[in-house]
């Protein structure tokens, strides 16, 4: 059998082993504050209910969990991806029904309920999750050893990287709203994590977001309006799916990029983590969890799921595994689908908050990258150089790759690029030199 070329995966020190029930809770908790952001953003841009999405992104990261052998710190939570297609199928089912707006906010605005028509979407959603299943079958088939010649350390590598800086400029915008606010926010968990002792040193995050928090409120950056109106209790606003060719055209195609990415994702929590998870439990497992928690969301109606780069980040920021902690963000997603007050009080964190934690998350991911290519001793000179500054430019560049409904951008364009020159490459036997 051949060998791995992953042989330098370094072993990391687990802060969370041995902790109490309480200390994993509190972990658990930073995750929920970390992912929340992103989370509520797909479906404010889409207008799939808010609660829905976190309901799919707790039940979404279990289900994961449990195909994954509960091996894998790993949360889900909603794609960005497809939200050009969902907004796409919403919008052209409006029109048929006679509605006509500017945008989606305007409809939510006008009173409109969009569920019967985001019910197209959730159907080509829960088709898309089925792909990336058959996909996570197909790694199966032909076993990780061919999977990994595919992507070499220089790929994978380079693929972390660029998880780290695609994210970044989303971090510069959030934090540009008010950069004193993100500074302090900077600041405090910088010196949390590198300066504090016990406890503490493990939940940074959660010590950036309550003082930048408390800053933001003295400043009259806070606004408390939505905390004062939301209920206490309410059930998500559930719908089932609905297919049609249109919805299924404009949706499915779109589960090639985010597998694609989901390989660099689970190569990053590999090397964060220091164990070869596309091995144990494997990369077919992982990639059939992320596709069924998929389907299961579009069954609800939520948004498509995916592992998410901002808990790999605080995975490699605090050095705490244990997968547990994820299960414990899982339950805390579902608590806020179902206590509207919580979730409103979670979304008044003003967004310069996150934008001034997300700095040192998304910059922490693609340092985790750079730790790959060292750490597998990968020359950075010939054919690898070549391979490297291909991906970077296409990953970093804007190009697109349109066919149709289909397009290809950003990491999983680059992944195929980087799979492409590689393999003609290794197949006219260029030169390392």
């Amino acid at each position: 059998m051949r060998e791995s070329e992953y042989t330098n995966v370094v072993p990391q020190e687990d802060r969370s082993a041995g902790m109490s029930i309480w200390g994993l809770i509190l972990l658990g908790l930073q995750h929920t504050f970390t992912m929340f952001g992103a989370t509520v953003l797909v479906p404010y841009l889409t207008g799939i209910p808010v609660n829905v999405a976190l309901f799919t992104a707790g039940i979404g990261t279990l289900l994961f969990h449990w195909i994954t052998k509960w091996k894998v710190p790993v949360f889900l939570g909603s794609s960005f991806a497809y939200i050009a297609p969902i907004i796409a199928v919403t919008t052209y089912y409006m029109k048929q029904a006679g509605l006509s707006f500017g945008s989606i906010n305007e409809a939510v605005a006008a009173g409109v309920d969009l569920r019967p028509y985001l019910a197209y979407a959730a159907g080509g959603i829960a088709i898309a999750g089925l792909v990336k299943f058959g996909f996570g079958f197909l790694i199966k088939l032909i076993g990780i050893r061919r999977f990994e010649r595919l992507f070499p350390p220089v790929i994978s590598g380079t693929m972390i990287i660029l998880i780290g800086l695609i994210l970044s400029p989303v971090a510069i915008q959030m934090a540009s709203a008010n950069w004193w606010i993100a500074l302090i926010s900077l600041a405090t968990a910088v010196i949390v994590r590198l300066y504090s002792k016990g406890f503490s040193r493990l939940v940074p995050v959660i010590w950036g977001i309550v003082v930048g928090y408390i800053v933001a409120a003295l400043t009259g950056n806070v606004s408390f309006t939505e905390v004062s109106t939301a209920s206490w209790a309410g059930l998500p606003e559930f719908y089932l799916p609905k297919f049609s060719w249109y919805a299924l055209a404009a949706i499915v195609p779109v589960a090639i990029a985010p597998s694609v990415e989901h390989f660099g994702d689970v190569f990053a929590i590999s090397a964060v983590v220091g164990k070869k998870f596309y091995e144990d439990p494997g990369m077919h497992r992982t990639l059939m969890g992320d596709g069924l928690a998929t389907s299961i969301a579009g069954v609800f109606g939520g948004p498509a799921n995916t592992t998410y780069s901002e808990n790999t980040g605080v995975l490699a920021f605090t050095k705490a595994f244990n997968p547990w902690i994820m299960r414990v963000a899982a339950f805390f997603a579902i608590i806020l689908s179902l206590v509207p007050k919580v979730g409103a009080i979670v979304r008044s964190i003003p967004v310069p908050v996150m934008g001034g934690i997300e700095i040192l998350l998304f910059g922490m991911i693609a340092s985790i990258g750079v730790r790959t290519l060292v750490s597998n001793k990968v020359k950075v000179d010939g054919k690898n150089l070549v391979t490297m500054s291909l991906m970077l430019v296409t990953g970093l560049g804007g190009a697109i790759f349109k066919a149709g409904n289909f397009a290809l951008q950003g990491l999983g364009l680059a992944a195929i690029v980087g799979i492409v020159v590689n393999g003609i490459f290794v197949l006219t036997g260029a030169s390392d030199d």
